[in-house]
């Protein structure tokens, strides 16, 4: 069990643990009441429990099902009752609805496929040969789940060209920038914030 910010979280063997990129995007959360959140890749359910603390409501979807077994033990535990856990892929989970704030803590590390662990705890981790296996098809459904004035909050690593999710998210007519960054030993977590206007 891990405390933050004075709320405590089961952790999982399975389920990627809270670390430098979930700081660093728990810290830069803003939510109004009016939000409707939706949270991809939720772990333990750290992020989409701070952003319920301020948004109407938030989905959080998880493709595995340790993590939404843990999620649903730490907003038990944070007596949080406005946040909706979803099992699924990327958008598969929220076919055909739209939010006006995604959250996503990508999978960003390039992983050679002789590296990439068969255990479920790798897809938390595993970006593919170049770190953009699983930000690019997150790009590519963005839009169509994401109101006007929406906005979209994305953790990468420098190690997975931020400048090229830069560009896409542009070519997608958001107004995208890098926000906040944290140095790690061998990369640079960066957060971006993008507007769709």
């Amino acid at each position: 069990m891990i405390e933050y910010q004075g709320m405590y979280f089961y952790t999982h063997p399975q389920v990627y643990e809270p670390a430098e990129d979930s700081f660093l995007l728990a810290e830069n959360i803003k939510v109004t009441l009016r939000d409707e959140v939706l949270e991809i890749g939720t772990g333990t359910g750290i992020i989409a429990i701070i952003a319920a603390r301020g948004a109407r409501n938030v989905v959080a979807t998880d493709i595995s099902p340790n993590a939404i077994e843990c999620t649903t033990k730490n907003l038990i535990t944070n007596r949080v009752f406005n946040v909706e856990l979803r099992e699924g892929d990327l958008f598969d989970p929220v076919e055909g609805e739209k939010f006006n704030l995604i959250i996503f803590n990508t999978p960003y590390l390039p992983t050679e496929e002789d590296d990439a662990a068969a255990d479920e705890l790798n897809a938390a981790w595993d970006g593919g040969s170049d770190g953009r296996k699983v930000i690019d098809r997150f790009l590519d459904g963005l839009t169509e789940h994401l109101e006007q004035n929406g906005r979209v909050m994305l953790v990468q690593s420098s190690l997975s060209n931020v400048e090229k999710t830069l560009t896409r998210l542009e070519e997608l007519g958001l107004q995208a920038s890098v926000t906040a960054r944290e140095k790690c030993f061998f990369e640079e977590i960066v957060l971006i914030k993008a507007n769709y206007n």
